[in-house]
This record gives C-alpha cells, structure tokens and sequence, in this order.
C-alpha cells in the first residue's frame, strides 16, 4: 500500500485541526471528512474544499471512507473518541495529552495493544531534524555520559488577564494547564532524545492572574481579544508557570520551565543537554542550528542538512540548507512517520509517540501536581 492510498478524517476544526489538514496534503494523504460542531464544520470543510462535513464523532469513525482519524478536539473528548475509532479498527492520531488521567489513558492503551492498528500521540517536536540528530549523537555517545539537562518552554499568548481559551478550564483541558499542554512537549521531547524514562519530579506550580475575564462568546486558539467583547470575570484554577526538577531512568537530572506568560515569547522550546564529553542546545525560535559547547575548545554551531550537522534526521528532511524547516514540516515529517508505517505494515521501533508514550506523560503530570500539593519528591 502507498501512503496515498490511506484517507484521513480530522475531528475538530480549531486552531490545530487544520494544521493537521495541511500536513496531510502535502504528504498527498487525501482528507475526505471533517468533524465539529454543526454550526461551524460545514464552513471549515467548505474552505478546505471537503464533501463530508459531520457534526457528530461516531459517523466519521464508521466511515469507510476513513483509514486514519485524527482527534484535534479538546482534551476532555480524547478517551471517548480514541476508543470509539480503536473499536472501529480505525488508525488513530490523536492530539497531547492522550487523555484527562491515567485511568483514561490505561483504557486506550490496552485497547491500542490488543487491535492490530498504529495509534499514534501528536508529539510533534520529536521530529525537527535537530531533535532527531540530537536523539543519534546520544544513542552514539558523542556527548559523553549525560551529566544533566536544563531547558523551558515559553509562551505569552495568555499574558493579560483578557486572554481566554478552553485551555484555562480544568473540565476541558485538564487540572494542569501550562504544563500539560506545552510542558509536555518539552519533557516528551528529552525523553526521546535520551532514551530515557522521567521516573522523579519535584514540581512548583503558580498562577498569576488569579482572576481572569471571559469573553461573552467562542474564541480560537492563539486569538487576540477585542475591545469591543464583552465579558464576565472568573477565578483561574489551572497554573499559568511553573518550575519542575526532572530524574531519568538514565540517571540524568533535569530542570524545566514553563510560562504561558513570559511576554515576547511567542513559542520558545530551548533544550540545554550537558555531557561528559561535551553539551549540545537548541532553540526552536532558530531551528536549524544545533550548538555544541566544549570546555578546552571553541564551541561549534552546525546548520540543518550541513555534513556538520550529522546524518540523524535522514528521511526527514526535503529541503536544502538555508531554506528553513520548522514547525509546520514537523508535522509533515511526524505524518510521514506514521503513515509509512501503516502502509508498509511495519512492526519494529517507532520513531512517533505511542499510546504507551501518551500515558506515561500523562503519569508524569499527575506526579507533578502530587509534587506540587505535597511540596516534595513523587516517584512517576
């Protein structure tokens, strides 16, 4: 089978849905159904040049017109709509975190493991080629034995006190917010690249503003808020930074930052890993440039697709130095991941997160928050 033999069907037409849309096509996956809300899928498939425009869940599960079906709906949504389309047989990507806990996210994997499809967690930062080559020069020891990791995850989209997404809600994002919703990102991402297992937290959460204002209506992700919304105060019971010491099963330590209120941070992941040998970091704001850190001679900068930069991310690359592959090429190149997998049947190691992936990030969160309550150190 080719991949772009297999279809596609996107549940949510939000900020990340299309995204997801974009990536296929340009894989040359063909998207034949969208799904949402009534009032709002039939003009999302309408501008995506879709036919099929579903208001509920269930019906593009059953479709045989859809191979694979990708969750991009709200987290609260994500065990119901995962195990639906597991039972349908259907291929699954589904959006971080997996589910809302751990007992969710049991249920997806024993299902996942007992079906004969792929079921795929969009961890979508494992796949920036310099991700990928940091992930080989660790597996090849070219850093040395890893000492410890130091990084963050930065973001200002929810900085003034009138900024609102469903994300700020626990009942639809979850008890953890900044966290949960890029911290993982982050923490997925070194896990990756190390090999190696959270198996320790230490974690210190806080909220800013205490209160915030909800406009009177529907807002998109990433929205700027208008002046002539109008809106109704309420209190904020998820956190909006936070600060957590990380052990691997490695024997690596870490410390992580996450803000969602760091002003002039539109989207900032930074991954800092110090070895025996030498260091290596990275910041997503310049993606093609992997650094190197050495203590008796001068430190190094290889471009993406350089021979300097090393053969880790081959497969994962189309284009040349100098024409930069960033955040949306890490979709396609995640897509590519696992739609060549269900075409070719393979059962070896994968390179995307799995369902057992999803429910170990979601474990860490819940040692986080048990960190954060009980001001000391929770085994994962």
């Amino acid at each position: 089978m080719n991949v772009n033999q297999l279809k596609a069907g996107i549940i949510g037409t939000g900020f990340i849905g299309p995204v997801h849309l974009e990536a296929l096509r340009r894989l040359g996956v063909q998207v034949t159904a969208l799904c949402d809300v009534p009032e709002r899928v039939r003009a999302a498939a309408d501008r995506f040049g879709i036919s099929e425009a579903l208001g509920d869940y269930r019906e593009l599960v059953r479709s045989p017109d859809v191979d694979v079906v990708h969750i991009t709906a709200p987290n609260r949504f994500h065990c119901e709509m995962s195990l639906a389309a597991l039972k349908a047989g259907k291929h699954v990507v589904c959006e971080k975190p997996l589910a809302m806990n751990t007992r969710e996210t049991a249920r997806i994997v024993k299902l996942a493991r007992a079906g004969g499809t792929v079921f795929a967690v969009n961890y979508n930062v494992r796949f920036y080629p310099t991700v990928l080559q940091l992930r080989r020069l660790v597996a090849n020891g070219d850093l040395g034995e890893i000492i410890h990791v130091n990084g963050s995850y930065m973001q200002d989209w929810l900085f003034k006190d009138t900024d609102y997404n469903w994300r700020l809600l626990p009942q639809e994002g979850g008890k953890l917010r900044a966290v949960a919703d890029i911290g993982t990102h982050w923490m997925d991402t070194v896990s990756f690249i190390l090999g190696a297992k959270i198996t320790s937290v230490f974690a210190d959460l806080a909220t800013f503003h205490k209160t915030r204002k909800r406009p009177l209506g529907e807002v998109q992700t990433f929205s700027k808020a208008d002046a002539k919304v109008k809106y109704a105060s309420y209190k904020v019971a998820t956190e909006d930074f936070a600060s957590v010491l990380l052990q691997f099963s490695n024997g690596a330590r870490g410390n992580l930052g996450v803000s969602q209120v760091a002003a002039g941070r539109k989207n900032c992941i930074r991954l800092e890993i110090y070895g025996s040998k030498k260091s290596a970091w990275w910041c997503s704001e310049e993606p093609e440039a992997l650094r190197f850190g050495n203590r008796d001679t001068a430190n190094e900068t290889a471009v993406r697709a350089t021979p300097a930069f090393g053969d880790g991310a081959a497969g994962f690359m189309d284009y040349p130095p100098g024409h930069v592959e960033g955040f949306p090429d890490t979709f396609k190149m995640l897509f590519r991941a696992i739609y060549g997998t269900i075409a070719t049947g393979d059962k070896g190691p994968r390179l995307f997160a799995t369902a057992e992936d999803g429910h170990q990030e979601v474990a860490v969160c819940e040692a986080i928050m048990k960190s954060n309550s009980a001001r000391t150190w929770i085994k994962v």
